[in-house]
């Protein structure tokens, strides 16, 4: 039987995080401390509860249509085919930057599969270098990306759009078809470029659009 290789492309959310200047970082605590529980049980038996508070866009996470769209899906109505057991391929963009145009997709087979952008800006990571002059996807390349059949496309950046201005035409473009984005992955240089299955799943809200997930790939060999 082959072995699978299970590969994490989540970074770590703690307490005090910045994502995305200008939102509050995320409040970790402990809502029922092991010390505050010993109380509550016999003796020797302690839990721990805990609480955080949090934007939706924190760490690593996925963008459905209800982000941008108030008559798209949000998290609940997603079927979970939309970002788990998905065909993947990695796009290596390490070299045409900040903005990655149509060009570095062409001749790929992008038909079905989670397209995954390798920037290589993940190395900047909580950083104040990680919110400046960050890689990003052109319109063209959405269009290009939606036209090849993608079903999910992510990136290892701070944003897939450029947020120099007060436009998002690849969020707008994308999320209008229904295929979801993840932004703020990691680790995707440990990826092959294809044979490999992507799952990024979040929880199962209502009204809510974005949300971090425990994005991650399996390879077989």
């Amino acid at each position: 039987m082959a072995a699978e290789t299970y590969i994490d492309l989540s970074h770590i959310i703690e307490d005090g995080l910045v994502t995305y200047k200008g939102l509050p970082a995320p409040v970790i605590c402990d809502y029922l401390s092991r010390e505050a529980s010993r109380a509550l049980y016999e003796e020797g038996t302690e839990f721990q509860i805990g609480k955080i508070e949090m934007v939706s866009n924190t760490g690593t996470y996925i963008d459905t249509p209800f982000h941008r769209y108030a008559d798209g899906k949000d998290l609940s109505e997603m079927e979970l085919t939309a970002f788990a057991g998905l065909d993947g391929i990695v796009i290596r963009a390490t070299e045409q930057q900040p903005a990655i145009d149509e060009q570095v997709f062409h001749g790929r087979n992008l038909q079905g599969r989670a397209v995954l952008v390798h920037s290589g800006w993940d190395r900047h990571w909580n950083t104040e270098q990680y919110f400046e002059n960050a890689p990003y996807l052109t319109e063209a390349a959405a269009a290009y990306l939606r036209n090849q059949g993608a079903v999910l496309v992510g990136i290892d950046s701070f944003n897939i759009d450029d947020t120099s201005g007060k436009s998002r035409p690849v969020h707008s473009l994308l999320l209008r078809e229904g295929i979801p984005i993840v932004e703020h992955l990691c680790n995707l240089q440990h990826l092959p470029e294809e044979g490999f299955t992507f799952y990024a799943v979040p929880p199962k809200i209502r009204n809510i659009g974005t949300f971090p997930v425990r994005a991650f790939a399996v390879t077989t060999k």
